[in-house]
C-alpha cells in the first residue's frame, strides 16, 4: 500500500520558519541619519567671519579712499585760491612803496610856488628826491632802465628802431639817438628802448 505524502502548503506556516519582527518606530527613528554635520558647521561659521572680517577691510578701505579724494580736492581749491591771490596781490608790495612817490607828488604839486625864487629852487629839490625815492623803489623790485648809449650797437632784444638816419659820425647800425627809454623787470623786458638807427650815407 503506497503511502501518499502530503506536500507543504507555501500558504501555511511551517514549524521552522518564522516571521520577520516588525519594525518599531523606535528603529526607525535610530535608523534616520542625523541632521547637521559639525565639520561643515564650524566651515561654515569660519567662512562666515572671514566674510565679516573682508567687508570691514572694504568699508575702511573705501572711507580712506573717500578721506583721500576729499583731501585732494581741498588742496587744488587751496592752490586755485593761492593762484587768483598771486595774480590778484602780485604787486602788493610794489605799490606799498610807491605810495610815498604818490604824496611826494602831491605834496609838490599843492605847493604854490608864485615868484620867489627860493619856493622854485625847493621845488627842484623836491623833484629830485621823489625821483630818487622813485629810482629805489624800482631796484627794491628789480625794474631796470634800459638806456643805450650813442654809438652803441643796436640791439634787437632791448632796443626798437623807430627810424634810420644817414650818419658818417657813426657806424651803421648803431644807435645815433634814444628818444625813449627802455624797462625791464629783472630778465623780462617791459617796453624797447625807441632808438634811431645809423646807416651808411648814400653814395
Amino acid at each position: 500500500m503506497t503511502s501518499t505524502e502530503s506536500k507543504p502548503n507555501p500558504d501555511q506556516d511551517t514549524p521552522n520558519s518564522k516571521a520577520p519582527p516588525e519594525e518599531r518606530e523606535d528603529d526607525k527613528e535610530e535608523a534616520t541619519p542625523q541632521e547637521g554635520n559639525p565639520v561643515e558647521a564650524d566651515n561654515e561659521a569660519e567662512n562666515s567671519n572671514e566674510i565679516k572680517t573682508l567687508q570691514a577691510e572694504l568699508d575702511k578701505a573705501n572711507d580712506s579712499y573717500l578721506r583721500a579724494v576729499a583731501e585732494m580736492e581741498n588742496i587744488r581749491r587751496r592752490a586755485e585760491n593761492d593762484v587768483i591771490n598771486a595774480r590778484k596781490f602780485a604787486i602788493e608790495g610794489f605799490a606799498s612803496e610807491m605810495l610815498q612817490v604818490k604824496e611826494s607828488l602831491d605834496l609838490a604839486q599843492a605847493a604854490e610856488l608864485g615868484s620867489d625864487e627860493t619856493a622854485a629852487d625847493k621845488m627842484q629839490e623836491g623833484l629830485a628826491l621823489t625821483l630818487k625815492q622813485m629810482t629805489s623803489v624800482f631796484e627794491k623790485f628789480g625794474l631796470e632802465e634800459v638806456m643805450p648809449e650813442v654809438n652803441e650797437r643796436f640791439d634787437h632784444a632791448l632796443h626798437q628802431a623807430i627810424t634810420m638816419l644817414e650818419s658818417s659820425d657813426v657806424e651803421p647800425n648803431h644807435i645815433v639817438n634814444v628818444v625813449q627809454k627802455g624797462y625791464r623787470l629783472k630778465d623780462r623786458l617791459l617796453r624797447p628802448a625807441m632808438v634811431v638807427v645809423a646807416k651808411a650815407p648814400a653814395e
